[in-house]
């Protein structure tokens, strides 16, 4: 097998959370571009997700799911088995951000945010790692942050939720790489995307943080499509583990 080959999805398929937008657009649509078909699942109908996955000569499957329960996973599985005829690669996108003082941290914006990010996450991970498992190979590719490794400011749950995403991410590779599975996990820095516009929009805030980014912007979705195309496919066979920051140099700073 040539390099350039190692890194087709050509005849794969891929399980994408969140992928109406944002960051979940963006990687699916660059899993797309590598050959992937694409099953994407969520609270919010993945139409322009799917025109463009379309576009580019792949399969689109777009499920409903709320996935602020854990009783959709088995379903969204098997729906993107019975739509797409199988299962190689599953994306963990799907998130939630909620902003306040620790002080004022309510135990519902603890919840929400918990239940989607980690709960969410380690259960979908389960169903698919149990298909993977069967057949001898996966690779599942779970969206941490740069709150995986730092505090943050005024998003408690969610840097307990995506420090817990670092840790499932490192304890499934070490169970499940002798099964055939990578689990490996991106980690965006600060990203264009609706997460984030209350902090663009705040000119004190985002002038703070451009001023740290080496790159000196903030990062657009597509900016992670080469490390998910990487991740998802047979070039990362021996990768396991592994959190890669795609963070404008943010980390080095």
């Amino acid at each position: 097998m040539t390099m350039l080959a190692s890194f087709s999805l050509e005849g794969r398929t891929a399980l994408v959370t969140g992928a109406n937008t944002g960051l979940g657009q963006g990687v699916a649509l660059a899993l797309a571009e590598a050959g992937a078909d694409i099953a994407a699942a969520g609270i919010v109908p993945a139409d322009e997700t799917g025109d463009k996955v379309r576009a580019l000569g792949r399969r689109f499957v777009d499920i409903s799911a709320n996935l602020g329960t854990i009783e959709p996973v088995s379903r969204v599985v098997q729906e993107t088995l019975d739509g797409l005829g199988g299962l190689d690669i599953l994306v963990n996108n799907a998130g939630l951000i909620r902003r306040q003082d620790a002080l004022d941290f309510s135990e519902k914006d603890w919840d929400d945010v918990m239940n989607v990010n980690i709960k969410s996450a380690f259960f979908m991970c389960q169903a698919a790692g149990r298909v993977m498992a069967a057949q001898g190979s996966g690779k599942i590719i779970n969206i941490a942050s740069m709150l995986s490794f730092q505090g943050g400011i005024r998003v408690p749950s969610y840097t307990a939720s995506k420090s817990g995403i670092a840790g499932i991410t490192r304890l499934l590779a070490c169970e499940w790489a002798s099964k055939g599975i990578n689990v490996n996990a991106i980690a965006p820095g600060y990203m264009a995307t609706d997460n984030t516009a209350q902090l663009r929009a705040d000119e004190q805030r985002s002038t703070e943080i451009l001023g740290r980014i080496p790159a000196g912007r903030w990062g657009e979705p597509a900016d992670l499509g080469g490390t998910a195309v990487f991740l998802a496919s047979r070039a990362a066979d021996y990768l396991h583990g592994a959190i890669i920051p795609v963070d404008g140099g943010w980390l080095a700073r």
